[in-house]
């Protein structure tokens, strides 16, 4: 009884009711999963729109090849595609 009157006591500035604390945190949390998904398919789509050439430079940043088998192996992507 007493929480109802004091309920009925505070000013309701349009809010209706607690709910709003329940629902405005769900929203920027859902919102935040989708950016964070969105920012993911994307860096997982752009690794893998790469091509020959984009999978020739990662292995040799990665040190798998060197110098030299990069070069040919490039200069042979290079002229297939012309």
């Amino acid at each position: 009884m007493f929480a109802l009157n004091l309920m009925n006591a505070l000013p309701d500035y349009g809010w209706h009711g607690p709910g709003w604390f329940i629902i405005i945190p769900i929203f920027w949390m859902l919102l935040i999963i989708f950016c964070i998904a969105g920012f993911a398919r994307r860096r997982r789509w752009t690794n893998q729109s790469l091509g020959a050439e984009g999978v020739l430079r990662e292995r040799y940043a990665r040190g798998e090849i060197d110098e030299g088998e990069y070069r040919q192996r490039l200069e042979v992507l290079r002229t297939k595609m012309k």
